[in-house]
């Protein structure tokens, strides 16, 4: 551990290291009572009880919001933002969780919460219910040492699993009047946390051609699974890895018989950029697919899910605070550019400087070997306290 004169907190690191350390059993119980409580991004019965849950934890730990926001989240979960009052003025700290999971209701029977020695196990657990144990104990921290700090701007999402269609315009006012945004996201590789994110274009691509009797009349068709087939090497052509680029045809379907020219196809497209000029060429080549008929018709449907996160000159230098404060507390921060997205997309779109990833550490998001450790529940707990009260 560094020495205290590169500390900047007024509680020691180690006084706050040990503190989190002794309430190791409670925040798992509340970790467990968390994963337990199913929030799967499409039943929004479940996702009221998880929200439930979540808000009136929230408040036992730290008091009565200053002020609370609600857009309804229609066939998902509400989006609500939280004011969690501090002693400090100025502009809010944002943080961005989500409550929503990828894992169904029932899931629990066959993956249920469990604990072997330093691992942690359940649906949900690492992405990302950890993370919000984390906060919420790393803020009940400083109000136990009385460490002053901003007022937590506290943003909780309950469809960003399908790609925040509703919490969106939420995320970008909230990243518009913060000093900052903290992303509750699982952490890389090793802890990492993450500094820029792809953008992610998710398309479809539907073809139109003429049906007719294959065996009678073969010339008289017009094959939109033959104009696919000409597709598909088009796309995946346009990527390059070099810029960061990435092009991947998912799921085709078409025709309708053996003995019938198929008259439809389809085809779902997966982008990923790391530059927006990138985004723009990648636009005008979706633009021009060539189907190779005249007769077969091309329409291209889908958006642009999320924007670049680019590693602006703010987010190197909330890095760099998290880095040094983490130093303090014996931790070796390193940062990370990844190809998934998130929630920080948005908020750095608008213009926020953003570090995401200080969520849970662990792996195996989205699959059955999605796992946390306590270790490193422990250690994000005071390294998030940090980096919220030197913001």
């Amino acid at each position: 551990m560094t020495s205290s004169a590169t500390w900047p907190l007024t509680v020691p690191a180690a006084d706050l290291t040990a503190w989190v350390h002794g309430h190791r059993d409670e925040m798992l119980e509340e970790l467990r009572a968390y994963v337990e409580i199913e929030t799967p991004s499409d039943d929004r019965a479940a996702l009221e009880r998880g929200l439930a849950f979540v808000e009136a934890w929230i408040t036992g730990h730290l008091g009565e919001p200053s002020a609370r926001t609600v857009t309804d989240g229609g066939e998902h979960g509400d989006t609500v933002v939280l004011d969690l009052p501090g002693d400090l003025p100025g502009a809010p700290v944002a943080v961005l969780a989500h409550y929503d999971t990828v894992w169904p209701v029932g899931t629990l029977a066959g993956m249920p919460f469990s604990l072997e020695d330093d691992v942690l196990r359940g649906p949900g657990v690492f992405d990302m219910k950890s993370g919000l144990v984390q906060l919420v104990w790393g803020l009940k921290a400083l109000q136990h040492f009385g460490v002053p700090r901003r007022t937590v701007r506290l943003l909780l999402n309950g469809d960003e699993e399908v790609g925040s269609p509703v919490a969106r315009t939420v995320i970008e006012d909230v990243a518009r009047s913060a000093a900052e945004v903290l992303v509750l996201e699982a952490s890389g590789p090793g802890g990492a946390v993450k500094t820029a994110r792809k953008g992610v274009g998710l398309f479809q691509v539907h073809l139109t051609g003429v049906e007719a009797h294959a065996g009678l009349d073969p010339t008289a068709g017009a094959s939109a699974v033959l104009a696919l087939a000409r597709i598909v090497p088009q796309v995946h052509a346009a990527t390059d890895l070099d810029a960061g680029t990435s092009l991947n045809v998912g799921v085709v379907t078409g025709g309708s018989r053996p003995n019938v020219t198929p008259g439809t196809a389809w085809a779902s497209l997966d982008v990923r950029v790391t530059d927006p000029a990138e985004q723009t060429r990648i636009d005008s080549v979706l633009a021009n697919l060539d189907t190779g008929d005249e007769r077969v018709t091309c329409e291209l449907t889908g958006r642009w899910n999320r924007p670049v996160m680019v590693r602006t000159e703010g987010t190197a230098a909330l890095y760099e605070r998290a880095r040094d404060v983490a130093a303090g507390l014996g931790i070796d921060l390193a940062e990370i550019a990844v190809g998934g997205a998130s929630d920080g997309n948005f908020a750095s779109a608008a213009g926020a400087a953003v570090l995401d990833g200080l969520g849970a550490v662990g792996g195996g998001a989205h699959a059955r070997s999605e796992h946390a450790t306590v270790s490193g529940l422990l250690e994000r707990t005071a390294l998030l306290a940090a980096v919220v009260a030197t913001a």
